[in-house]
């Protein structure tokens, strides 16, 4: 029988496989910023949570086209604990010929628990400062915002702190930050079921591992003196007085950011007795806090920040199935 060869699973589009400089995730474009249709407030373009673990709920399926329709069937799901973020800090900025530009940073008083981050401001401006602030003379509003894990399942004290794009005019995203001052930005603020999103992570680290496992090259014959789980002969790939980078090579595996589009939100809810196993989700125990369930699996180990922010290339949503059952079977085996 023919010997048969896999190329590599490598692609070049997520090269440099280098480790993430932060564990959560770094977001570098947004989705259009324009609110919904009919709608005139201004809401945050993402929220975050922290991964729980996976299950499964039993439903009818509702999809028009799917072969499958009338009939009951699993669909897994990944369960994201979010609770309630906070405003830091409101961002104004100015347009110039390179783009958008830092222009002024209203801090406002900082949480206890931010000290556990950053090193907090001791004098910060008066709130009635921010009434003399002239919304029209800058062309962009956002929030930096900071996570309260305190509130969630599995013990972190540590807020993590970021940047939250808004919709709406000018006016809007003013009136949201003015409204929010004090107060939580919850999830059901941003998101609603049935609603497709995208997840940005970073994957679980795998530490250093060989071409074999990283790029999925083939094994060379066993009588190889060279070593088998080495890459075989270069060829054109060490003609430049070096080895080209592209060479499937031993290196970091995992810890790596990635981003996966068009994920549908199954359910919503501020409800954990609905979803928590008796002994809790392993590695990070009981939900606490409001939690969402995502239809398949998301990137990054439990316990991991996961960042969902509105669909960028927005496909059709499907209808929710009706759920029939919702699994809280033990998941440890038990």
């Amino acid at each position: 029988m023919a010997n048969i060869r896999k190329p590599r699973k490598g692609s070049m589009g997520v090269w440099p496989r280098k480790r993430a400089k932060r564990f959560y995730p770094k977001i570098r474009s947004w989705a259009n910023p324009h609110p919904d249709k009919g709608s005139e407030k201004s809401i945050p373009l993402g929220f975050c949570g922290y991964k729980a673990g996976m299950t499964h709920l039993l439903g009818m399926d509702n999809r028009r086209t799917s072969p499958s329709k009338g009939e009951e069937i699993v669909f897994p799901l990944t369960v994201i604990e979010c609770p309630p973020i906070k405003i830091f800090s409101i961002r104004f900025y100015k347009k110039n010929a390179y783009g958008f530009s830092v222009s002024k940073d209203f801090l406002l008083k900082p949480a206890k628990e931010l000290q556990r981050k950053i090193s907090t401001p001791k004098n910060t401006p008066d709130i009635k400062e921010l009434e003399n602030i002239k919304a029209e003379e800058y062309d962009n509003i956002s929030v930096i915002v900071y996570t309260q894990p305190r509130l969630a399942g599995f013990g972190k004290k540590k807020p993590d702190i970021f940047e939250l794009k808004l919709t709406g005019t000018i006016k809007d995203k003013m009136d949201f930050a003015k409204a929010h001052l004090d107060k939580d930005i919850n999830l059901e603020d941003v998101f609603k079921e049935a609603q497709i999103v995208d997840a940005r992570a970073v994957t679980k680290g795998k530490g250093l591992q060989g071409p074999i496992k990283r790029f999925g090259i083939a094994l060379k014959p066993h009588k190889s003196e060279k070593g088998r789980r080495q890459p075989g002969s270069r060829g054109p790939w060490r003609g430049q007085q070096h080895i080209m980078f592209r060479t499937a090579y031993a290196g970091q595996m995992g810890m790596h950011q990635r981003f996966q589009m068009n994920l549908q939100i199954m359910k919503i809810s501020a409800k954990p007795e609905e979803i928590n196993p008796k002994d809790g989700f392993p590695g990070y125990g009981k939900v606490k806090s409001t939690y969402l369930l995502i239809k398949g699996s998301v990137p990054g180990p439990r316990k991991r920040m996961i960042f969902l922010t509105r669909a960028m290339r927005q496909k059709k949503e499907e209808p929710l199935p009706t759920i029939t059952h919702l699994s809280m079977s033990s998941k440890q085996g038990r």
